[in-house]
Parts: structure tokens; sequence; C-alpha cells
């Protein structure tokens, strides 16, 4: 509406200066008055003429301006996934906290073969407690706050290690802790308090093993049944134990078999093609427990003290993956 305002007044005013400026305006009388009017009505079909061109043009919207592109927004990328830093298992090893009982610690006759090894592996940074055979004391231990890594049962001077000690050492088991048993005597209580952590490994009793002072050393002799088994390489390459010095006489042990459940492997025994009974050495519950039914000073010592620095740096090891 404003705009048709403006253009009428520029239409009169353009008028207006047409008509001033028509030839003739200041004429005397008796010039032609003809030429006038056709001037006159030409002025005003062009002053018509501009109008509608103006009304058309104000008419005509503005063209618009299409907005500068906008970048498009990416998304950051994602952040590298990282993966756990690798298990420095040396390290934990060397720190773990240790609960031992090794019953031959009482008996002066012999060297202590597990205490020696402990001591050779040189633990520093946790708490390694040997109890001897002191049966109380390994359970007051076994009970405290303390969380073991490791608890090692070494039952070889015939005394007895039974009922709530191995209750302890099952709930130990059960939070993910290492253990290594020695045991002689297990047809003795191999329907007590042992029996969970038995069914747990994966293994039973087969028969009980007998020598007396007529035997014959290549009965006694244990075979390899898992040559490639780290029980047996890492960190020492032990040989099988192949020829008996026997300390014992009478009851020599126990020869077990595998059970119905666990995931047990035998990996020493009577025979080397019998892999599921006659064993003397287990490994099961993913390698955190080492079952052996021989008795160590039947043996050379330097290869069983190999031997069990190879089960305790096994376990260890085993202990740890399971709990990264």
């Amino acid at each position: 509406m404003k705009h048709s305002k403006w253009l009428l007044a520029a239409a009169v005013l353009l008028t207006a200066a047409l008509a001033c400026n028509i030839p003739g305006t200041d004429s005397q009388p008796g010039e032609d008055l003809s030429l006038q009017a056709t001037q006159m009505a030409v002025a005003v079909q062009q002053t018509s003429l501009a109008i509608q061109q103006a009304t058309m043009n104000a008419a005509q919207p503005a063209p618009t301006q299409e907005p500068p592109p906008q970048a498009e927004a990416t998304e950051p990328a994602p952040a590298p996934a990282t993966e756990a830093p690798p298990l420095d298992t040396s390290e934990l090893i060397k720190a773990s906290n240790i609960l031992i009982y090794e019953d031959i610690v009482g008996n002066p006759a012999y060297v202590p073969i597990v205490t020696r090894v402990v001591n050779a592996m040189s633990f520093s940074g946790g708490r390694v407690i040997n109890v001897g055979d002191a049966l109380g004391d390994f359970l007051s231990h076994a009970n405290s706050a303390t969380e073991w890594d490791l608890m090692i049962v070494a039952a070889e001077d015939r005394d007895s290690f039974s009922g709530e000690m191995f209750e302890v050492m099952y709930d130990h088991i059960n939070n993910g802790g290492a253990v290594i048993i020695e045991i002689w005597y297990l047809d003795d209580v191999v329907n007590g308090k042992v029996a969970p952590i038995m069914r747990d490994c994966g293994v039973t009793l087969f028969r009980d093993w007998w020598r007396d002072r007529n035997y014959d050393p290549f009965d006694y002799s244990i075979y390899w049944l898992d040559k490639t088994h780290p029980l047996l390489s890492t960190p020492n390459t032990v040989e099988p134990p192949s020829y008996p010095y026997p300390v014992w006489f009478g009851d020599a042990g126990d020869l077990i078999e595998l059970g119905s459940g666990g995931d047990a492997v035998l990996v020493g025994g009577l025979f080397p093609n019998r892999n599921n009974d006659y064993g003397t050495l287990a490994s099961c519950l993913e390698g955190r427990m080492v079952l052996q039914t021989f008795s160590s000073h039947d043996y050379k010592e330097d290869l069983v003290e190999a031997l069990w620095e190879n089960y305790i740096t096994y376990t260890l090891t085993k202990h740890y993956e399971f709990n990264q």
C-alpha cells in the first residue's frame, strides 16, 4: 500500500513536468491546438506505462540469498580401544602371601624340602608363614584376615592333617586361591572333609599303594604322562623320578584316577600309557591345584626340589590369571 501511494505521487509530478514541457504552451493564439492535444496524450500514455512498470517491479519479491553452506558437524573419532596391560606374573609371584604346613620340619632327621625351596625363591613384599607341623597355627592363620594366594600342605611325616584343615582349604580354593597338597594317606580320609576338594578337582582314589623291603625299585618308578605340561618344565626341566630311594616303607602313598567331574589332568603315574588311573601327580582347578600322592623324600632330593619350585610357580601363575 505504501508503494502505491509513492507511485501515484510520482505519476502526478511526472505528468505536471511533461505538461510544462509540452511545446506550444506559451503559443500565441491561432497556433495548431491539435498538435498540443496529441503531445499531451503521448505524455499521459508514457506516464501510465511508467506507473505500470514501477508497480510490477514493486510486486516482484526480492531475491532471496541462500545462506552460506554450513560445515557438516563431524562426530569426534572414537578413542582407540586400550588393552589391559600384560600381567607381570613374576612380580606378583614374588610378593605372594603363602601359608605353609610342612610336618617334616618337626623331624630333625630330614631336610624340609618345601621350606628350602621357598627360601631359595626369595619371596618379598608379601607374607610367607611356615607353621611347620603346628596344626593349630595353620588353622589360625588360615582363618585370619590375610588374603592368602597359596596354601601348601606337605603332610609327609606320617602325622595327621585332616578334618577342618581341609575345610579352610576348600574355602580358600573357592575364593580363587591356589593349593598344593602332598598326602600319602588319602585312602584314610578320602570320604572326609577332603572329599569336596577331590570332587571339584576331578580325581578320586584308585587304590592304596604299598611297598615292603623286598620291593622292586622299578615298580615304584614314576613316569610323566603329559610331558608338555608346565609343571615339568617351568622354570625347571624335571626328569621323572624313575628310581626311588625310599625313606618310607609299608604305605608308600596312594594311586588316583580321574573322576566324573572337574578338569583334572594326570601328569605323573606308574605306567606311561595309563592316563586315567594309577596316577601319583595331578593338576586341576584350571591349574590352581596340584595333588601329589607320593612322598617327596622317597626320591632324589634335587629332582624333587626342582619339581616343587615348578609347583609353586605354576599354581601361583594360574591363581593370578584366574583372578585378573
